[in-house]
């Protein structure tokens, strides 16, 4: 049986399909200012990457901040419930999930049975996300896939006091007239994305394991920050960017069986 999940994000639009529990591929595409035109772009490119038909999908279930907006999705789950599922499917000992989106981040607490027992989480600002980078790569004029290997080169990293995102970027240009180096201030915005996201986390009881998703998740930079400021080991899957759409296509599995 196959079925699909569908996360609608801010910034991108993620498929996955299944069959029987095993992930078949997943694609990422641009959400951009139509929905659903993002939807079905990412469901004919994930299909026809696989060479199955729409018809032989049984399923689609739809997570994200869009989800709403998929009209062929039989039901639609919060982001919530769509990570739970998807780290719990990747590994079953994870009992805490730290996802870094576009536009918000969130802990969730998950039990042995991969149910959602608590969370909590920031939507009411950007810092701190993926926006937040991008708009950090764009003021330092580097593109956001080198801040990874640019942060691992810094050897004092900047001190970023500002949270807000346009405060952060004019004490980045600030940073900029001064000759700091882009390493050490890409650094020191790892470091203030951590403080942040551990500060929502600390209303929330972190037990290992702890796992990291959302497309921040895809650098080793913010996560070892995160390390470094929880004191725990954090892992990430392959999939970090699409486990909300393999949530939703592992549900939707469960569901309709």
């Amino acid at each position: 049986m196959y079925t699909m999940g569908i996360d609608v994000g801010s910034i991108t639009t993620k498929a996955a399909l299944i069959k029987d529990e095993t992930v078949l591929g997943t694609k990422v595409v641009f959400t951009g200012y139509k929905v659903e035109s993002a939807v079905q772009r990412v469901m004919n490119e994930l299909l026809g990457s696989l060479d199955v038909k729409l018809q032989d999908v049984q399923a689609i279930w739809a997570t994200g901040y869009g989800r709403k907006s998929v009209s062929i999705a039989e039901k639609t789950i919060t982001e919530i419930m769509g990570h739970a599922a998807g780290a719990y499917f990747f590994d079953p000992t994870v009992r805490t999930v730290i996802d870094i989106g576009g536009q918000d981040s969130k802990g969730i607490s998950v039990d042995e049975k991969g149910r959602v027992v608590n969370f909590i989480m920031n939507d009411k600002c950007a810092a701190g996300t993926g926006r937040f980078l991008e708009v950090m790569a764009r003021a330092l004029e580097v593109d956001l896939e080198q801040f990874e290997e640019m942060s691992f080169q810094s050897n004092r990293p900047a001190k970023i006091s500002s949270l807000c995102t346009v405060f952060a970027e004019s004490e980045i240009i600030s940073l900029i007239t001064t000759g700091e180096k882009r390493e050490n201030i890409i650094a020191g915005l790892h470091q203030s994305i951590a403080l942040r996201v551990a500060s929502m986390l600390s209303r929330l009881e972190i037990k290992e394991k702890v796992l990291m998703s959302g497309g921040v998740a895809k650098n080793r930079g913010v996560v070892k920050a995160l390390e470094q400021v929880l004191g725990v080991p954090i892992i990430t899957s392959e999939y970090a960017q699409e486990l909300g759409a393999i949530g939703a296509a592992i549900l939707a599995a469960r569901g309709s069986s």
